[in-house]
């Protein structure tokens, strides 16, 4: 008897664990940056940040490493297992980023004469219209348009294909920062209080 009261607690316990873990699903912020810092660097035409370890190297298992305890309680709660990492690999992000990568090469020059600037909730924004040419006006303003589609499209479908839509206005926070950090000097950026400022 007193075996299956102990073992019933722990079931209990178990249970109620779990319950706690599902509810608190965070928002896993340096998973995001890594992932924003890699859709951008891809934008921008950079290389991706190199692996810390060469392909083929064989990783430690860490399940390996932890209790038992912890396995069992991952097991019950496979939600909080995907709150680790940041999915940046569904279809729909995929054709987002493919749009964005294609369309930068001629949204660089404005970006780089400064008549185009980042805004601070993760956007672009004609900033100074007078240095564009005349003839090019309309297309300047085409493209800040596509971008932003594509941009606000982005911030949704990486928190949708995350199981996780109330996060897109933390996904749009941390590509707001990324964008400037991730830029070349000279390019203008709006600072939290929406004032223009050159990197």
């Amino acid at each position: 008897m007193p075996y299956t009261i102990r073992l019933s607690s722990l079931l209990g316990m178990l249970l109620f664990l779990a319950a706690c873990v599902t509810i608190n699903v965070y928002f896993p912020t340096a998973e995001a940056v890594e992932a924003a810092d890699q859709i951008i660097r891809g934008v921008y035409g950079e290389d991706e940040k190199p692996a810390d370890t060469p392909a083929g190297t064989p990783q430690p298992d860490s399940r390996l490493q932890r209790p038992l305890w912890i396995g069992l309680l991952e097991q019950l709660v496979p939600a909080a297992q995907a709150a680790a990492d940041i999915n940046i690999q569904s279809p729909a992000v995929r054709t987002l980023r493919a749009a964005m990568e294609a369309r930068f090469p001629r949204l660089k020059p404005f970006y780089q004469n400064g008549s185009v600037g980042m805004t601070r909730d993760g956007l672009i924004q004609v900033r100074d219209l007078n240095a564009v040419a005349l003839r090019d006006r309309k297309t300047v303003k085409t493209l800040v348009a596509d971008e932003n589609r594509d941009r606000n499209a982005l911030y949704r479908e990486i928190a949708r294909a995350n199981g996780q839509p109330a996060w897109e206005a933390e996904i749009r926070k941390t590509f707001a920062r990324r964008w400037v950090d991730n830029a070349p000097g000279g390019w203008w950026y709006q600072d939290s209080g929406g004032n223009w400022k050159r990197k």
